[in-house]
């Protein structure tokens, strides 16, 4: 994953030393992305699909005040790359009944054994009384390994390497750990090959009989794109709600292969990130983002994002409720700028409202809101004298003219309710 974060975070590093975000720019920044999601062997659709939607998004979407386009089409990068890679949402194993028993799938190889033990430690960590059944009869050694693993882990085991009866075995197992008082019983069963009718068949037999609370499928990194062929494979044997991705540590391609997985609408878990028995991670899609991006300050810029999207849901039930905000007034200012002076477009409006042409000059109204903060510009009481010296220093006024431009939009806020109860008295007895 080290060379996926280093082409994401010169992704990155391109946005912000860029000069100008112009449409030949962004298209250079969208194709060193593709060339980076393309070298993590992430499908070609995909990398189209989110390569079309960040540049429609940026270009499309209204750019919020007080952010830069930088800032923007970053932010929308990292919520596009969380989307591919599954979400927002952080799926979660929960055990909901005693004993919980879950079924472990996968090709030979996928590492699927040593994933078993590792959540057997990860949930006897938390407190979990566990135990894990050995249900391969087909690979040799799959006993011995399972075995040694639990001792390690320290959690109950069953097994029988006599038994060549898979089901047979797990439902035995099955019922001695349920006898133990065991919490959670994790079931380990022979590597598959979705080509294999015998075994594929075995799986579903399996699914059947021991009737799993849950089933993970345990994918390997290094086939990248190809695990979403095997998660179809075994979603058409039977359902399984979530996936593991094993050996994330050495792979290039675990970008694809999470990118697999989350396409094939499967929810990622866990994440193997080494070889030890504590190295399991929750699949948080979002941290998981924000650390390929390499970005130390990106969630004080979502926060910043968060915060606007919050304001302006204040300033939607001030507009509903008949209230005005500055930002109301700037907008107005900056789409009237075009239609001549204020006092005429009243004056067409019917509207008795005096206003000087001092107070309506537009341009210097505009550079002073620009220096407000969003709390200021929805919330215009709280400015005072010591605000208005610190907006008229980052605007270039005197604070004379920061005091001209709140009297006049208290002046705006009367030709809204004058207008407000002229159409009040248009109405029909009864509205």
């Amino acid at each position: 994953m080290e060379s996926l974060k280093e082409s994401l975070m010169g992704v990155v590093s391109r946005i912000r030393s860029s000069v100008l975000l112009d449409s030949r720019e962004v298209d250079l920044v969208i194709r060193e992305l593709q060339r980076a999601l393309l070298k993590a062997d992430v499908d070609v659709g995909l990398v189209l699909s989110v390569s079309e939607r960040i540049k429609k998004r940026f270009f499309e979407e209204e750019q919020p005040p007080g952010f830069s386009k930088k800032e923007v089409l970053v932010k929308i990068l990292y919520e596009e790359l969380v989307n591919l890679l599954g979400g927002e949402e952080t799926p979660e194993l929960k055990v909901s009944s005693t004993p919980f028993k879950v079924m472990f799938v996968g090709l030979e190889g996928s590492g699927k054994t040593t994933t078993v033990a590792k959540v057997a430690n990860y949930y006897k960590r938390k407190g979990y009384r566990v135990g894990v059944v050995a249900a391969d009869t087909y690979r040799p050694g799959a006993y011995e390994q399972l075995r040694s693993l639990a001792e390690k882990v320290g959690v109950p085991f069953y097994g029988d390497p006599q038994e060549r009866d898979a089901v047979s075995l797990a439902l035995r197992g099955v019922k001695v750990l349920s006898d133990k008082g065991i919490q959670m019983i994790l079931i380990d069963t022979a590597g598959r090959h979705k080509d294999e009718e015998a075994l594929m068949e075995e799986v579903k037999t399996l699914y059947r009989e021991v009737k799993p609370d849950a089933v993970v499928l345990v994918v390997d990194a290094t086939q990248g794109s190809a695990v979403a062929r095997q998660a179809r494979a075994f979603q058409e044997a039977m359902p399984f709600g979530y996936v593991i991705v094993a050996k994330m540590d050495g792979s290039a391609k675990g970008g694809g292969a999470l990118s697999a997985v989350a396409s094939s609408k499967a929810r990622v878990i866990f994440i193997g990130t080494g070889e030890k028995i504590e190295d399991l991670e929750e699949f948080n899609p979002k941290k998981f983002v924000a650390r390929l991006l390499g970005m130390p300050d990106l969630e004080a810029l979502l926060q910043r994002f968060s915060e606007f999207a919050r304001l302006e849901k204040e300033r939607a039930r001030a507009i509903a409720s008949g209230k005005i905000t500055l930002l109301d007034l700037k907008e107005q200012l900056e789409g009237l700028r075009k239609m001549g002076p204020l006092s005429k477009i009243a004056e067409m409006m019917g509207l008795q409202v005096k206003v000087s042409e001092e107070d309506l000059n537009i341009d210097k109204w505009i550079n002073i809101m620009n220096s407000m903060t969003m709390e200021e510009l929805l919330n215009p009481e709280i400015i005072d004298s010591s605000r208005m010296r610190r907006i008229a220093r980052g605007s270039g006024v005197s604070p004379r003219d920061v005091k001209q431009l709140l009297e006049a939009y208290r002046n705006m806020k009367k030709v809204m309710r004058q207008l407000s109860r002229s159409r009040m008295r248009g109405l029909p007895r009864g509205f």
